[in-house]
């Protein structure tokens, strides 16, 4: 008695299909874990930018003055502010003022910075 060779898979083609299986699974699932950290960074992102318009936005309520500040927001952000003269004219000062705010990303250091110019009374 001879068995029927067309009636199935032989073991060789069933480990085939499952070995191509399993390598587009990888592949899948590592384009998905991707594209998660992609998004987990740019919310840490968002998040910082969020923090140093805030930090910019405390410092235009009050008077301007010159200098370096720096702290710790939690949450493992780290901000700085830092304000220079730039021009001064008719007893009025043009201020230069950065806000960066930084974290780690992993291994990674991060930094959001945001820059602009105020207008103060002469230091």
């Amino acid at each position: 008695m001879r068995a029927d060779r067309s009636a199935g898979f032989t073991l060789l083609e069933a480990l085939i299909a499952f070995a191509i299986l399993a390598l587009a699974l990888t592949a899948l699932l590592q384009g998905t874990l991707g594209g998660l950290r992609s998004t987990q960074a740019a919310g840490r992102t968002e998040e910082a930018l969020a923090r140093a318009r805030s930090r910019l936005a405390a410092l235009e309520a009050g008077p301007i003055r010159a200098g370096d500040q720096r702290g710790d927001d939690g949450g493992g952000f780290a901000w700085r502010t830092r304000i220079v003269p730039a021009e001064s004219a008719g007893g009025r000062t043009l201020f230069a003022v950065s806000v960066s705010i930084a974290w780690r990303d992993g291994a990674t250091p991060r930094e959001v910075r945001l820059e602009t110019q105020r207008l103060g009374a002469a230091p």
